[in-house]
């Protein structure tokens, strides 16, 4: 046990932290004014008038003041101490707040560190719960000392296992991936979603462009820049396969590099009621899992990873209510798992193998003919307002390669959704290109619901949706006997077991 801090008393963060708030709220400011930043910056040299220079010089150092003056209320502000098994929070300038967590719905104690933060020596501590996102807490500034004081403090009331104070330890760790791994990983990315996100950057960029220049009045002149190189590019087909082959290797980039500053030097050890995560460049990252407290993991694996060898685990973590951004913080990742890791990964949680060992069921074939009429029938309808709208009816010709590969990957996705359930443990798979395998303990379900049209009547179907901590699980258009034995099983192991879900 740590005693060189007092948290009984209001403490504040590192004075370090200073620096760290403030810059980034000039990189918020930035990231909003960069256009109008931009141009000052290129027509500046041509300012003549020494008053008007004079007032560029006083803008920018008002802002400059205002975001420290700013800077410096949140950090004095911003107090926090521990009371009665409660982590306590004071912050706010002029709307002040006060929050206090119990220690029992704490769920994750990690550290953090961005660039500036490693630059200056500090850490950002990040506490987790598992309820809203508005009571989840960021200390931004603390050195290793207090930082690693803090949780063990919190680790001790909450009955956190010692081995999840981050230490530097010798244990040789279950997954390392350096950097040929890491490629291996960009090389299964979704390349398409990465495209289109460069796709979106630079519309976004030129619409702002175009916003600037119709404010300067000079429209024209950008127009004109856009039709040139248009025309230039239409008129060659050299060029156009230039330009693909050119956006190939941006997406495939593009994805090496967003997977190398995530998961730059990942390690995961097996401790020994918790897993510890580290990853990250110029963010670093050490996470902390405690098995007991995870909802489920999610083993995922396409074509291209199969051939490479590896799969990647996704572990869910309790959030409340819908999914959002800030909450998928919460669905922590291992990359680039070998098969013999999974299994250990596998083991450390749960004893898989007597669900993995049973039959594998398929939903009933409603479930093929329902997708098949959908889809269908958005088919058609989109090719009806085509074919209205530019009145040609080559474009029928394309339904030639259309309707093949949506009749494959609706084959595909029928094939890869089934189920296996054991008196403990229910395993869930789903997928099109990539398959998605989940692991669930039924006594972790926290609600159940049977779902029936009138169709799915008729064919004696019914949809299975199983509430967790972390968020629905699915088994559609399964036999209604099947759904309802499944059903009683989850009501019946969720209320007699002893066994806590947190």
């Amino acid at each position: 046990m740590n005693n060189l801090f007092d948290f009984s008393t209001f403490s504040r963060q590192s004075i370090k932290g200073i620096l760290v708030i403030y810059i980034a709220h000039l990189y918020k400011f930035l990231k909003l004014t960069w256009i109008l930043v931009f141009l000052i910056v290129k027509d500046f040299t041509k300012i003549t008038n020494k008053v008007d220079a004079i007032y560029i010089y006083a803008g920018v150092a008002f802002f400059l003041i205002f975001f420290l003056v700013r800077t410096y209320l949140i950090f004095k502000n911003f107090q926090f101490k521990i009371e009665n098994e409660h982590f306590i929070l004071k912050q706010g300038i002029l709307k002040k707040t006060n929050t206090a967590i119990p220690f029992h719905r704490i769920q994750n104690i990690n550290f953090k560190q961005n660039i500036v933060q490693q630059i200056i020596g500090v850490f950002e501590v990040s506490i987790e719960t598992a309820g809203s996102s508005t009571t989840e807490i960021s200390i931004k500034a603390l050195s290793l000392k207090k930082a690693t004081a803090l949780k063990e403090v919190i680790s001790k009331n909450t009955k956190l296992s010692e081995a999840e104070v981050i230490e530097e330890q010798h244990t040789k760790p279950l997954v390392r991936i350096g950097v040929k791994e890491l490629f291996k990983v960009s090389l299964t990315e979704n390349h398409l979603q990465n495209l289109l996100i460069f796709f979106a950057i630079v519309i976004g960029l030129l619409q702002q462009l175009q916003q600037v220049t119709d404010s300067l009045g000079k429209t024209e002149l950008i127009d004109g820049f856009i039709e040139e190189n248009t025309n230039a590019i239409s008129a060659s087909i050299f060029l156009v396969i230039i330009l693909l082959l050119l956006l190939t290797v941006v997406a495939l980039v593009s994805s090496f590099v967003r997977v190398f500053l995530v998961h730059f030097n990942l390690t995961a050890y097996l401790k020994e009621d918790a897993f510890e995560i580290n990853q990250g460049l110029f963010t670093k990252k050490s996470i902390i899992l405690k098995k007991q407290k995870i909802q489920n993991i999610t083993i995922s694996t396409n074509p291209l990873k199969r051939l490479i060898g590896i799969s990647f685990i996704t572990f869910k973590q309790a959030v409340s209510g819908k999914l959002n951004n800030k909450k998928k913080d919460k669905l922590i990742r291992i990359v680039g798992c070998k098969k013999e890791q999974v299994e250990i990964i596998k083991a450390s949680l749960f004893e898989p193998s007597e669900v993995e060992n049973n039959e594998k069921k398929f939903p009933e074939n409603y479930y093929k003919r329902r997708i098949f009429i959908f889809t269908f029938l958005f088919l058609i309808i989109s090719y009806t307002i085509a074919y209205l709208v530019f009145s040609n009816f080559e474009i029928f010709y394309s339904t030639i390669v259309i309707i093949p590969i949506v009749v494959f990957l609706i084959l595909k996705k029928v094939k890869k959704r089934f189920y296996k359930i054991s008196d403990d443990m229910l395993l869930v798979g789903k997928g099109l290109l990539e398959t998605h395998v989940t692991y669930l303990e039924i006594f972790k379900v926290q609600n159940i619901k049977m779902q029936q049209t009138i169709f799915q009547k008729r064919s004696n179907v019914a949809d299975l949706i199983l509430q967790t901590a972390s968020g629905k699980i699915k088994i559609p258009c399964i036999d209604f006997n099947e759904a309802i034995n499944i059903y009683n099983h989850t009501l019946y192991k969720v209320e007699t077991t002893k066994t806590s879900w947190m």
